[in-house]
């Protein structure tokens, strides 16, 4: 292939339609007129041999090459645009949107915070926490550059993305302090009551009842829910009991916690982002600000 006859701009309006999966929004996030990226499009079908993008039902899904293209063409372009490398712009006058994808924990702890220090150092940098989807989607997203940072539990993997710790969690089990469990907690009276369960994809089963099972033991979840800020209120109006993240307990919610009557493996919480993003000063800060955060703010 003759490299001179490849536009850089049909790259870059290319990796809009692929992000959008729409000509409009595609066209709007450019500045460029609907005919316009249509007609890049059409450019960009006969360059790659594939249609890219296939009309659906009432809206256009990318093809299996579409997608293999997606995380390459975030490289490609990011190394274009170190390789430029215009003047760093200060801190206090960049403007820029970072994605976020995190879950409720750790959301409530950092974002206050968070928000604090930006508007002291960065005013200019805006945030958008995105909707949980669950570890493996924020890894998907972070590949295909639909999230700029995620918090997540992220085992080692070759993805390109850089991780870094932000805390080792454990356990705790949590009940209103006048709970009938409270009394004498131990295993049985753990499991005579019925249990929270937090799952954002609504899962009746989660770590707990694999190790439970493994003891010949089982609990009853008596009722499931998507945030872990429904949690405290729940607990202090039931009989419930919950096993959480040891900071999802808000130290003035009146509840007791009491360490689990079995061994529950603990979990080491993440920050990431791909290694195409290290030189962003924005994406750095705020990322340095996390970990300051839930290192020391926190604690």
């Amino acid at each position: 292939m003759n490299l001179r006859s490849i536009d850089l701009n049909l790259l870059v309006v290319l990796d809009a339609l692929l992000d959008e999966a729409h000509v409009s929004r595609a066209a709007e996030r450019l500045g460029l007129t609907q005919p316009a990226v249509s007609a890049a499009l059409q450019r960009c079908r006969g360059l790659f041999g594939d249609e890219l993008l296939e009309r659906g039902r009432g809206m256009m899904r990318r093809t299996d090459r579409a997608e293999a293209l997606r995380a390459p063409l975030k490289t490609l372009l990011a190394g274009v645009a170190e390789m430029v490398d215009p003047a760093p712009v200060p801190l206090e006058k960049i403007r820029q949107t970072l994605k976020i994808s995190m879950a409720d924990y750790p959301a409530v702890l950092v974002m206050r915070p968070l928000l604090e220090r930006l508007g002291a150092a960065a005013p200019g940098i805006d945030l958008v926490l995105q909707p949980w989807q669950g570890a493996d989607a924020a890894r998907t997203g972070l590949v295909a550059g639909t999230s700029d940072l995620a918090l997540s539990v992220f085992p080692p993997a070759e993805d390109d993305l850089v991780r870094t710790e932000l805390v080792s969690e454990h356990y705790v089990v949590a009940m209103r302090a006048d709970h009938p469990a409270a009394r004498d907690f131990r295993l049985e009276t753990w499991l005579a009551h019925p249990h929270v369960l937090v799952s954002g994809r609504g899962d009746t089963r989660g770590p707990l009842d694999t190790v439970l099972a493994g003891q010949g033991l089982c609990r009853r979840v008596g009722v499931v829910v998507p945030t872990f800020q429904m949690v405290p209120e729940l607990l202090a109006g039931s009989d419930l009991i919950a096993m959480l993240p040891s900071l999802c307990v808000p130290s003035a919610s009146g509840l007791v916690t009491f360490a689990p009557p079995v061994p529950v493996p603990g979990f080491v919480l993440h920050l990431a982002w791909h290694a195409r993003r290290d030189g962003d000063t924005a994406l750095r800060y705020v990322a340095q600000a996390l970990v300051e955060i839930m290192s020391s703010d926190l604690r």
